[in-house]
């Protein structure tokens, strides 16, 4: 009874957290002056703009999606199939675009390509024109986004072929060699993975803002966050928002039909077997070298480049000095919103992982749909449902920060806790049962105890990923509450290139040298435990 109650009301706080905004915003969007209209919608189907927004997005995450996984699915089955060397180096690398703000990497393209860039002082100012007309629009926007998004087609790929049972491809390797096997048996099977990684990577795109805002490329999630933060029009706000709302719930529809039960949980290979890494041979070298360089372009140039726009101790003195405070309030609401993230995640997994309730996969589709859901969409949500007198003490507070981390990401934790709770033996729990312990001290001693490193994950991907949040923040920060991302935002309008890429290099060591002191207290631990 316990358990029932207390996942019925996770549940009701997920609808609030997340739909309640959603729907609030559509139904203000069709009430003008208490009867029901279309007027905001009417110029959505017929104006010519609006079909140009729409191009422009689709043709951008089209691209964007076919170029990470023509190159995120090889690199996948490189780095995680193969005996290339130096493997878990360049799987670090190649993901430290996607733990930042997106529009970092832009700056640094500019800071190298622009015209008063880096490349202006070596090569001249006719070279850079060429190169700025590049950055500047469709191609830019494109290889920023796909720099950013390649970790995810890599890693998804990575993460599937653990999954498959490594019988299928010994048998295979009797009758075929790697690359039959590759093409007949393991590629087949991972391809569940790649649609899902290509589906994630355009939707991600489709609602990005920040890198076409600032490379100036129209899309859909400028419009939206122009209308309502620049000309505050709400119902326009709204009616700009409405199409990514769509195409994000179409495509996961076509997920939940096509893909879901292929893709619902990621086991490992039985008995943790795994077949031998595949021995490239002479084709070891040059292979390395493509990778190296592909790491060198998308990660190591951009990096180098803040590194030496930013040199100098009176930038980063200058930089702590205008954003000190903005560094810390996204530090504390980064620790507080990953912890409430944890719980969230964990309760809202744990439901789903059992199926305790009838609405298990509605659940699980619900976090998905928030997550997939362009920030502004539910950032303009968040103000339509908030913005009023008697709930001022949530709308004029860092509370409605922390409601807007915690609609877009809790299907992070989730879905972290869903492949940890995968492992732990329904025994462990049942014996406690059978023992007379109730529901929350099972939850309390045996399932989290057991899954404290999917625990520990969820708090670190969450922490991560609510640090780098910039959409969500900025369209709801009350004043005086903006975070690091934001403040580097509006200081672009007036500040030093210099100035810019030192806060960039702040924001940066911010999320990965936490990031990497947590990634090493498991291995401490383990350490430790070992001795």
């Amino acid at each position: 009874m316990a358990r029932r109650a207390f996942l019925t009301f996770t549940v009701i706080l997920l609808l609030m957290i997340g739909m309640l905004p959603v729907l609030s915003m559509l139904m203000k969007s069709v009430i003008v002056d208490g009867h029901f209209s279309l007027a905001s919608y009417g110029g959505l189907l017929t104006s010519a703009h609006q079909w140009t927004l729409m191009g422009h997005s689709m043709a951008l995450s089209s691209l964007v999606t076919a170029l990470t996984v023509a190159v995120g699915m090889p690199l996948g089955v490189l780095l995680g199939k193969t005996d290339l060397p130096f493997r878990r180096f360049f799987t670090v690398l190649f993901v430290i675009p996607l733990l930042i703000p997106p529009y970092i990497i832009a700056v640094s393209w500019f800071d190298l390509l622009g015209r008063e860039g880096l490349l202006a002082h070596l090569l001249g100012a006719s070279v850079t024109r060429a190169t700025a007309r590049f950055l500047f629009g469709l191609p830019g926007c494109t290889a920023a986004l796909s720099s950013i998004f390649l970790p995810i087609p890599m890693l998804l790929t990575m993460i599937f072929l653990r999954t498959i049972n490594p019988r299928l491809e010994e048998a295979g390797r009797l009758v075929s060699n790697w690359r039959g096997v590759m093409k007949g048996i393991t590629i087949p099977l991972i391809l569940p993975g790649v649609l899902l990684s290509a589906m994630l990577v355009f939707l991600l795109s489709f609602g990005e803002f920040s890198v076409p805002n600032f490379l100036r490329y129209d899309v859909f999630p400028v419009e939206s966050f122009t209308q309502f933060s620049a000309f505050y029009n709400f119902k326009a706000a709204t009616a700009a928002a409405v199409p990514l709302a769509a195409v994000t719930l179409i495509l996961l529809l076509a997920e939940a039909a096509f893909l879901r039960e292929r893709t619902y949980q990621l086991r490992p290979s039985p008995m943790g077997k795994h077949t031998p890494p595949i021995e490239l041979g002479p084709h070891r070298t040059w292979l390395f070298v493509i990778v190296a360089i592909t790491g060198l372009v998308i990660v190591i140039v951009p990096m180098a480049v803040l590194v030496i726009q930013s040199a100098g101790v009176d930038a980063y003195a200058e930089a702590l000095n205008r954003a000190g405070g903005s560094l810390l309030r996204s530090l504390m609401y980064a620790v507080i919103g990953a912890t409430l993230l944890t719980f969230l995640g964990f309760f809202t997994g744990y439901l789903i992982q059992t199926k305790a309730l009838r609405c298990w996969r509605s659940v699980d589709s619900l976090t998905i749909f928030l997550f997939a859901l362009p920030s502004t969409v539910i950032g303009i949500g968040l103000i339509s449902l908030w913005n009023t007198s008697w709930t001022n003490f949530i709308y004029s507070t860092p509370l409605i920060i922390l409601l807007g981390y915690l609609a877009k990401y809790t299907a992070l934790t989730s879905r972290i806790s869903v492949t940890q709770l995968a492992q732990i033996p329904p025994s462990m729990e049942e014996a406690a049962r059978v023992a007379g312990a109730g529901w929350f001290r099972r939850m309390a001693f045996i399932v989290a105890p057991l899954a404290r490193r999917g625990l520990l994950a969820g708090w670190l991907v969450g922490y991560i990923f609510l640090l780098r949040d910039t959409e969500i923040t900025m369209l709801v920060y009350p004043a005086g509450h903006d975070t690091l991302p934001v403040r580097i935002l509006t200081l672009m309008a007036n500040g030093s290139p210099m100035l810019i890429a030192a806060l960039c290099m702040v924001m940066i060591a911010a999320t990965l040298l936490p990031a990497g002191i947590l990634w090493m207290i498991p291995k401490v631990t383990a350490r430790g435990a070992m001795r």
